[in-house]
C-alpha cells in the first residue's frame, strides 16, 4: 500500500531524526513523543445523514437496535458542529471530507447570486456549470469546479492512485461533495434512478439496482409498520384544509416516484447501491485504503415534508437504523478491517405549529415583509430607485445589491436595506461584507462562537453577499407551509448547527466525548488513521481527534 509505505517512511524519518538528536542518557529528553501509529483500515465508510441533528440522535438513541446502535456504541461525539452560519446541504457536505469550512471550500450556500454569469438567471446552484448553454439554476449540468479544496479521496489518490473512491447519494450535491474531483464512481438519485455525470455509462451494478428500483416504484408500497415507540409523536397537525402531517406511514400508490423519494425507500435504495458497488468493485481487497462515501437524503426530505418532530421521522429513523445494520452486516461478511464515520450536513428545526403545541409558544413563521419581492417593493418606495434592488435566495442569508446600480445608488440602497432589516423584530443581526472582511477567522470551541464567528466561517469574499441577514431563534423561514416544505433549516442556531459525529472500528475502544467538536475535524482524523500527510501550512481548518483511548495520541503535533 502506497499510503502505508509513505506512512512507514515518515515514521522512520521521524524516529531517525529523534535518534540523532538524542541527548546523553544523563540528560532528560525533551523530544516530542512520536505518535502511536495505528494500522490503516482497508476501507473507510463515510456516511452523511442529511438533517440528522444532534437533537434527533439524542431523542432516538435509546431506541436504536441496528446500525445506528452499533455506531452509538463506538467513539461518540454527540455535540459535533457544522460550525458555520449557513447550515444548508451544500455547505455542510463541503466540510465533511475536506476539513475546511465553507468560507474556504467556496461552497457558501445551496444557491447564491453570481451577477457575472451571462444568462438571465443570476442564481447559481452549488454543483452546476453555469457556463453550460441552455441551463439555469434548476436545470443544469453537474460540475465540481466551484469546490476550491480537495476531498479525502482527492488527497488519497494523489499519493496512492490505486486507492479507489466511490460515492452514492440521494442528491447530486451529497455524492459530489463527498467524492471530490478524482472519484472513480459518483452516483445520485435523479428522480427515476441513479445517474452520474453527463456521458457516464452505468456499470452493471448500477443498472441492476436501477432495474430493481424501477420495479419497486411500479409495485407501490403498503404503509410502513409503526413501531410502538412512535405512537406518542404520531399526532396529526392540520396546516391547511389539504395538508396534515404528523401521523403518516409513507403509503405509496404504484408508479408514484415522487412519494418513493419522500420515504425511507430512498435511503434503502441508496444503501442497496452502495452494497452493490462495494461487492463488484471489491473495495478494500487489494492492499490499498479505499473510500466508500454515502449521503443519505431521506431524513432531510422527510424533515422538510413532515417536520422532524412527528411520527414520520420516527419511522424514517427506525428504517434507517435497520438498513444501516444490513449494510454493516454485509461489510462484516467481507472480513474487511473497515472504519465508519457518520455525521450530518446540518440539523433541522421542527414546524412552528407543532413547536407551539409542545412548549415553545414563541415559534413562528417568517413575516412575508422579509421575502425578497416585498423587500424590493419597500426599498423601491423608500429610495425612489427602480428595482429590483436586492437579489437573494430567500428571507435570510446572503443578499446582494444589484450590480448595475451606480455608486451613489448602492450607498443609498444599502443604507435603506440595513435600516429595514435591522429594524425588523424577527431579525437578530445583519453583517455587511466589510464587517466580515474585517472579522478574524474563528477559533476555539464551536459552542462558544459568536454569530460573527459563524458568519465568518461561511464567508467567501467573491461569492458571499453584500450583507448577510440572520433571523432570530425559532423563526421558520417559510412564510406558509406547502406540500413538501413545512419545516426547514439554515439558521445559525444550535438546532441547525449541532450534529452527531460517530466513529466505529472493530479495534477501537468505545468512549464518549460530550465537548464540542467540528465536522471539519473529520478529515484530519481520518488522515491520521491512514497515515495520509496533510500540509503543515494552508491545511484544513479542522484538527485531528484522537480516536484511541489512552495516553498516547495518533494525532500529529500541531
Amino acid at each position: 500500500m502506497l499510503v502505508k509505505g509513505l506512512h512507514a517512511l515518515m515514521v522512520a524519518l521521524l524516529m531517525g531524526t529523534t535518534a540523532l538528536a538524542q541527548p546523553p542518557a544523563s540528560t532528560p529528553s525533551r523530544a516530542a513523543p512520536v505518535p502511536a501509529q495505528p494500522k490503516p483500515p482497508q476501507l473507510i465508510v463515510a456516511i452523511a445523514v442529511d438533517q440528522f441533528s444532534a437533537d434527533l440522535f439524542a431523542t432516538y438513541r435509546a431506541t436504536f437496535t441496528g446500525g445506528l446502535a452499533r455506531l452509538a456504541g463506538g467513539v461518540v461525539f454527540p455535540s459535533g458542529y457544522q460550525s458555520h452560519a449557513a447550515t444548508e446541504t451544500c455547505p455542510g457536505h463541503s466540510t465533511i471530507l475536506t476539513g475546511y469550512r465553507p468560507g474556504h471550500t467556496g461552497i457558501v450556500a445551496n444557491h447564491w447570486i453570481d451577477q457575472s454569469v451571462t444568462r438571465a438567471d443570476k442564481k447559481v446552484y452549488c454543483m452546476e456549470d453555469s457556463a453550460a448553454p441552455d441551463t439555469d439554476s434548476e436545470h443544469y449540468v453537474q460540475s465540481l469546479h466551484r469546490l476550491r479544496v480537495p476531498t479525502l479521496g482527492d488527497r488519497l489518490k494523489a499519493v496512492d492512485p490505486l486507492s479507489r473512491v466511490i460515492a452514492v447519494a440521494g442528491k447530486d450535491r451529497g455524492a459530489m461533495l463527498l467524492a471530490g474531483k478524482k472519484a472513480d464512481e459518483t452516483w445520485w438519485w435523479n428522480g427515476k434512478g441513479f445517474a452520474s455525470y453527463a456521458g457516464r455509462v452505468a456499470p452493471a451494478s448500477v443498472t441492476t439496482v436501477n432495474a430493481a428500483v424501477t420495479q419497486r416504484i411500479a409495485d407501490g408500497h403498503a404503509p410502513f409498520d409503526r413501531p410502538s415507540r412512535c405512537a406518542p409523536v404520531s399526532q396529526p397537525i392540520t396546516l391547511s384544509p389539504t395538508l396534515t402531517v404528523g401521523d403518516g406511514r409513507f403509503e405509496r400508490k404504484p408508479g408514484d416516484a415522487a412519494r418513493f423519494r419522500v420515504s425511507p425507500e430512498l435511503d434503502a435504495a441508496t444503501l442497496d447501491l452502495a452494497a452493490s458497488l462495494l461487492h463488484t468493485a471489491r473495495l478494500g481487497e487489494f492492499g490499498h485504503t479505499d473510500v466508500l462515501a454515502i449521503s443519505l437524503s431521506g431524513t432531510d426530505i422527510v424533515g422538510h415534508s413532515f417536520g422532524p418532530g412527528g411520527g414520520e421521522m420516527c419511522i424514517q429513523l427506525a428504517e434507517l437504523d435497520r438498513n444501516l445494520g444490513a449494510l454493516f452486516a454485509r461489510l462484516d461478511s467481507t472480513r474487511l478491517d473497515y472504519l465508519v464515520v457518520l455525521t450530518a450536513d446540518h440539523g433541522g428545526h421542527d414546524l412552528p405549529e407543532r413547536n407551539r403545541l409542545n412548549g415553545a409558544p414563541d415559534a413562528t413563521r417568517v413575516d412575508t415583509a422579509l421575502t425578497i419581492p416585498q423587500v424590493n417593493r419597500t426599498l423601491e418606495a423608500s429610495t425612489r430607485i427602480k428595482g429590483p434592488l436586492i437579489l437573494g435566495d430567500g428571507a435570510f442569508g446572503d443578499l446582494y445589491l444589484r450590480r448595475t446600480l451606480s455608486p451613489g445608488q448602492r450607498r443609498k440602497v444599502l443604507k435603506a436595506a440595513l435600516a429595514l432589516y435591522r429594524g425588523h423584530p424577527q431579525v437578530q443581526t445583519v453583517f455587511t461584507h466589510e464587517d466580515l472582511i474585517a472579522a478574524p477567522e474563528p477559533s476555539g470551541p464551536p459552542e462558544a462562537w459568536s454569530l460573527l464567528d459563524e458568519a465568518k466561517a461561511s464567508f467567501d469574499p467573491e461569492r458571499s453577499g453584500d450583507f448577510v441577514v440572520l433571523l432570530k431563534p425559532r423563526i421558520t423561514p417559510i412564510p406558509g407551509p406547502v406540500v413538501g416544505a413545512v419545516a426547514t433549516h439554515g439558521s445559525p442556531w444550535g438546532y441547525d448547527r449541532r450534529v452527531p459525529i460517530l466513529f466505529w472500528r472493530k479495534s477501537l475502544t468505545p468512549f464518549e466525548q460530550p465537548l464540542g467538536v467540528e465536522t471539519v475535524d473529520i478529515l484530519p482524523t481520518l488522515a491520521a488513521e491512514i497515515g495520509l500527510p496533510l500540509p503543515a501550512t494552508g491545511g484544513p481548518d479542522g484538527r485531528c481527534l484522537d480516536l484511541h483511548a489512552g495516553p498516547e495520541s495518533v494525532c500529529p503535533a500541531r
